[in-house]
């Protein structure tokens, strides 16, 4: 497993909650989004087993719709439970990012 997706794994599951925050989804379309914002290593192999345990969980519930082309799709939304959830996320990430940043990016002035 490559570096990037051993850092990715961490924090997928908040990237995931925060595309279905924004809007209602089915699996395919949740990968392609991800891959829009330049996440393309991510799999919808990948993305379905963490759906079916944020569904598990009560983070997210997800609703059988027609299709306009095809069989029906799930469309997953979020929770109130996956509302605060991907609050949590944020905030723990904006506290992880911040000193995450200072120590990779720092000089050796700053180790004085």
């Amino acid at each position: 497993m490559s570096l990037r997706s051993q850092l990715l794994k961490g924090i997928l599951e908040g990237c995931i909650l925060s595309i279905i925050d924004k809007e209602t989804v089915y699996g395919y379309e949740l990968s392609q989004k991800l891959q829009h914002f330049g996440l393309n290593e991510v799999s919808e192999g990948s993305i379905y087993p963490i759906l079916v345990r944020l569904q598990k969980d009560g983070l997210i519930k997800g609703e059988m719709r027609a299709s306009p082309t095809g069989p029906k799709r799930k469309y997953y939304q979020l929770t109130n439970l996956g509302e605060k959830a991907l609050f949590e996320i944020q905030e723990e990430w904006k506290n992880i990012q911040k000193p995450v940043d200072r120590l990779l990016n720092r000089s050796v002035a700053d180790e004085r």
